[in-house]
């Protein structure tokens, strides 16, 4: 296997290294937030994290030093407490369930403060797409002076290696279904759809979008019966690793062997595994196929 790639490769958006001493975390749901403050603890680092109400782990107060929760539609207090605290940089990390925002009355459900709807209108009016609504959040804090660095800058490890990662390997009419998948996960994510896409026998079966990964493979076993399609989960072009980084778990695999799934797919050095050992043991024991490309490499593929 070759190296994880370092970060300082990546063609991500401008970032900041926070000095020693503090750093903010504004987490949404899964390991990731609980995973980056544990690291982030070890270096040094004092965290002070906001987790989204109903989102957030409650296993994460115990990971920082200090912890507040927030509604999702307070970007106001948010700032203030960050500000109160004496936090200049703060990390993303956590799925931020977007479907919220389409629920009936989200506006009384969510009850925004102004600077959420100052965001909202100066930043986010455009479209909702995810690239759009994260920015604007960033935006907003910046006009604050507290900035965002990528959650990567202090847990790089979690980043996965090149190669084959479990026993069982793609066969022949996988490898074409991962071919096929990655230019069609590439396309999705330039659009910034969703960065997963599903596949059996080169049809496309089913494409993330704001439902999230896990639901999207579980709607896939609901419409390919037979099962034994391929999960193929990319990097967006132009990922900003400030935010949504691709990350896969042991949930991801649990979805997969309920609903059929027998080959996962992803882009080395882009991607996340949260507990990589506990995941490749899963795998093994369920028979799911797990490989780490790198882009030129399915490109190649695909051009034979």
């Amino acid at each position: 296997m070759t190296h994880i790639i370092p970060l300082e490769q990546f063609d991500a958006a401008t970032r900041f290294r926070p000095r020693v001493g503090k750093v903010g975390l504004l987490a949404g749901a899964g390991r990731f937030p609980i995973l980056f403050a544990r690291a982030a603890s070890r270096q040094g680092y004092q965290v002070h994290g906001m987790g989204v109400m109903g989102m957030a782990s409650e296993e994460l107060a115990e990971c920082c030093g200090q912890y507040q929760p927030v509604p999702l539609a307070r970007i106001g207090q948010a700032i203030r407490w960050f500000k109160r605290h004496g936090v200049d940089h703060v990390v993303m990390a956590g799925k931020i369930e977007k479907t919220l925002l389409f629920q009936s009355r989200r506006f009384w459900r969510l009850l925004p403060d102004l600077r959420t709807i100052h965001m909202w209108l100066r930043y986010a009016r455009e479209n909702k797409k995810d690239d759009t609504l994260l920015l604007a959040v960033i935006r907003e804090f910046e006009r604050d002076q507290i900035h965002f660095a990528s959650a990567l800058d202090f847990c790089p490890e979690l980043l996965v290696q090149h190669g084959f990662l479990t026993r069982r390997k793609p066969n022949t009419a996988q490898w074409k279904d991962i071919c096929f998948g990655w230019e069609m996960a590439k396309e999705m994510g330039r659009l910034d759809i969703g960065q997963t896409v599903i596949v059996n026998d080169t049809a496309v079966i089913a494409i993330e979008a704001i439902e999230g990964t896990d639901k999207a493979i579980l709607r896939a076993g609901e419409l390919c019966k037979r099962g034994g399609f391929t999960v193929v989960k990319v990097a967006k072009p132009q990922q900003d690793y400030r935010f949504d980084v691709p990350t896969i778990g042991v949930q991801t695999l649990r979805s997969m062997h309920e609903a059929g799934g027998r080959v996962l797919a992803i882009e080395a050095g882009q991607t996340i595994i949260l507990d990589e050992a506990e995941v490749i043991e899963l795998a093994d024991k369920l028979g799911i196929a797990i490989v780490s490309l790198h882009a030129e490499e399915a490109q190649l593929r695909i051009a034979c």
